[in-house]
């Protein structure tokens, strides 16, 4: 049997059985975590054991451990390049990459490979977290912290002066030169940015998201992504929709 009549052999046997791959959304979803440093979310997915979840995984290999090995392979390999995409220097990726695809040589159950994973997922969005805050003072490292934890909240400079432990003239003063924008025009855009990854990965409402990102209302939240993107929510979701993916919370 050639190559080709095997293809459509296993195409018509895996078409009858309902043999599906899971959406391709929950992965771009789990690589923009770990390349935008979104530690609770790798968190999340690591403790939910997504990744030795074989239901639309995919069988690369008749042998579970083997198959599982190169799954860690491929998802190491995409994270690589999309952190070298977002900023992390190319030769130190590779040689996180090599690192751990290396470390599994010696590695001879399922249960080893996926704690090798987390490991893996968490350090390469530890050193994208740490990217991000890099050229950045302490008081305003905080600042970003509590921003990026409570996102869905309202944040005022009252409450990061707090958190702080400085004054709202002093921190706003600090955070303007050290970043470039007002503590509020960086709440906005952060907001905006959440909302942008909302739109594309799930099915939420325009009312919804304004309500899980805290605006003041679903009009509010309209005019501020449109002032940010350049165009309005639901063109957005129109050019850039994947499928549904449910946001945990």
């Amino acid at each position: 049997m050639s190559l080709q009549e095997e293809w459509y052999k296993q195409e018509t046997t895996e078409y009858e059985e309902d043999s599906f791959h899971r959406p391709a959304n929950e992965e771009y979803a789990f690589y923009h975590a770990v390349s935008s440093g979104d530690i609770d979310t790798v968190r999340e997915n690591c403790q939910a054991k997504r990744f030795t979840d074989s239901q639309g995984a995919g069988i690369l290999s008749k042998n579970p451990l083997t198959n599982i090995k190169y799954h860690f392979v491929i998802t190491t390999a995409m994270i690589t390049r999309i952190c070298v995409e977002n900023g992390l220097e190319m030769e130190q990726a590779y040689r996180l990459s090599d690192f751990y695809i290396l470390k599994l040589d010696n590695i001879n159950s399922i249960e080893g490979v996926a704690n090798l994973h987390e490991s893996m997922v968490l350090d390469f969005t530890g050193k994208m977290r740490l990217l991000q805050k890099s050229s950045t003072s302490k008081p305003i490292t905080a600042c970003i912290d509590y921003i990026y934890g409570h996102i869905k909240e309202r944040i005022t400079i009252e409450d990061l002066a707090e958190y702080t432990e400085l004054s709202t003239s002093y921190l706003s003063r600090l955070f303007k030169k050290e970043l470039g924008v007002s503590v509020s025009d960086y709440i906005r855009e952060k907001k905006i940015e959440k909302s942008q990854n909302l739109l594309k990965y799930c099915d939420y409402s325009l009312i919804d998201i304004a309500n899980y990102l805290s605006f003041s209302s679903q009009s509010h939240f309209i005019q501020a992504f449109k002032k940010y993107v350049g165009m309005t929510p639901k063109k957005y979701r129109d050019l850039n929709y994947c499928s549904s993916w449910d946001i945990k919370e």
